[in-house]
This record gives C-alpha cells, structure tokens and sequence, in this order.
C-alpha cells in the first residue's frame, strides 16, 4: 500500500483564505457582529485565513475607521485558529501606508496591497510604492495582482524584484497570465494564492500555496477538499471536485456581476451575515439569486 505524502507545512497568511464580504445591517451600517459570526462559520468550515477589505470586502466604499474596526472585530472572533489579512490597497502611497500602520494596530496577521490604480503609474513607480508599504510595519505582504481592476499589471520582472524584501512574502494573482506566474514561482520563495477560483487546483498543482477565494464564503468546505485531495495524492478526486465546483464558479464569478453581489445574495439565502452592497452596487434580482441558490444547493448534494 502506498503511504500518502505529509501534508505541507503550514503557509505564514494560511493556504484556504476567503476573501471574506463585508456584512452590513439592513440600513447600510458596518455590521461587527455579523462579521463575527461569519469569520467563525468559516473558519469551522475549513477556511484558515480570512482577508478582510479587499475586493470582495467592498474596500472602495468603506472608511478607514469601518476597516480597522473590521479587522479588530474579527481577530477577536477568530483569534489564533486563522490568519487575518487586511486589505490597505489605494491609489495613494501616503494613504497605504497610514491604512497599513492601522492595520498593524487592529491585530492584522498580514496586509493584501493591491497595485495602484487609476493614475497607472510605470513599474519603478509601482515596485517603490510598495517598498514603502512594506518598510512602513512590520507585518507580511500579499501583492495584489488584479489589473482588469486597476488598469495595470504587477509584471512578473516586478515581482520578482520585489520578492528580495524579507516583508514582501505572497502574491494573490488574478493576472489571468499562469506562465508568469510559474515563471515567478520557479525562481523565487513567494507563496503564491489563486485569486481566481477557476485557478485553485491548476495554480495549486504547479507550486502554488492555495487560494484567496471569493465562491469560499459559500462554499468553504467544498473548496477546501479540492486541496486536500490533492494532497492526499488522490489526483484524480482533486479534478472532479474542482470541475464539480465550476458552474457556481461561473455563475458567482462570471456572469455579468461582481462576486460581492452574487455572494452577498447566496449569503442572504443560506442566512447567513451578508445584507445590502454599498452603492454603487445594486443587488442581484430574484431570478439571479434562485439560480445561485439552485446551483449551490446542487452541488452540495453530491
């Protein structure tokens, strides 16, 4: 009988991350106890890192106080069973900066810092920003790579120059580019996370360190096994796990809607802490949300 390979060691910001939604009430405030619940119901759930105010969080819409009070209250929460990654990304170093120290102070883990968007700034530019960033605490950074948002890319020459800064420690990549990210990954340390689900189990299986996922926070335990299987050697249960995970996917992350809001209308369904997005994003519609329901709830029924 052939023994399964030790499961790898345990990744510094976690190896099953949710890009956590932030939960507002009915009237549009910041909801810590909902945040609470919902950090808690994940991590039991099989997520061992939660990144807090990234894209999926609704980061352009809530106020630097919201974050920190955020990430307080979900530390609090989950204390030591999983790592808490703030995301501080904004087209300001200055700004980044002072969100970053914020951060440090609330009890973060780690920082999500995304590249600087709208003024696109060329790639000296943009590896200085985040030098400063990362001289500015003392806590690990996650490069945020999603340039369909912010309109530039974090090139993989970048990276890999940046990779020699003892804080500068992971990247989530939503490039849609997986040659540069193996590029990056055969010749440096970085952990990499898929910031795609689509990219979970292929970015895994070439070297990568799991994922910062938006579909896990309806789904956590699904997702999870996909890596597990993976690294129990079953290959095979890995690919249909992931294939079996592809028309939610698709339908959260891929049909015309940001993930916030098809997540936030599964969240409501399944009642769990999610409430209304922050203009200006609108909700999704009945027939959208009865279709999420219907493809998720076919999928746990396997």
């Amino acid at each position: 009988m052939t023994t399964p390979p030790p499961p790898p060691p345990t990744p510094l910001l976690g190896r099953t991350l949710c890009a956590m939604i932030t939960p507002f009430t009915p009237s549009g405030a910041l909801d810590l106890d909902g945040a609470q619940h919902l950090a808690t119901h994940l991590v039991v759930n099989g997520c061992d890192g939660l990144v807090l105010s990234g894209t999926t969080g609704e980061s352009p819409t809530t106020t630097d106080a919201e974050k920190s009070a955020l990430v307080a209250a979900v530390k609090e929460a989950v204390g030591d069973r999983a790592k808490v990654v703030a995301g501080i990304g904004t087209p300001d170093t200055r700004h980044t900066t002072e969100l970053a120290r914020e951060a440090e102070k609330a009890g973060a883990d780690g920082l999500l810092v995304v590249s600087p968007y709208y003024s696109r700034p060329p790639q000296d530019a943009i590896e200085a920003h985040f030098r400063e960033i990362a001289d500015a605490c003392e806590l690990p950074l996650m490069l945020y790579d999603i340039p369909a948002r912010t309109g530039t890319r974090i090139e993989p020459e970048t990276i890999l120059r940046l990779a020699d800064h003892p804080r500068i420690v992971a990247v989530k990549d939503c490039s849609q580019d997986f040659l540069g990210a193996q590029k990056v990954l055969a010749r440096t340390a970085l952990a990499y996370y898929a910031g795609c689900d689509e990219h979970n189990l292929a970015l895994y299986a070439v070297g990568g360190t799991g994922y910062v996922s938006t579909v896990a926070n309806v789904i956590p335990t699904h997702l999870r096994a996909v890596l597990d299987a993976f690294d129990a050697g079953d290959t095979a249960r890995a690919a249909r796990l992931q294939q079996q995970a592809t028309p939610l996917i698709e339908a959260i992350m891929s049909a015309g809607l940001p993930g916030t809001v098809t997540v936030k209308a599964l969240l409501d369904e399944l009642t769990l802490p999610a409430g209304p997005v922050r203009s200006p994003l609108r909700p999704a519609d009945r027939r959208t949300t009865d279709e999420l329901r219907a493809l998720r709830e076919d999928l746990v029924s396997r």
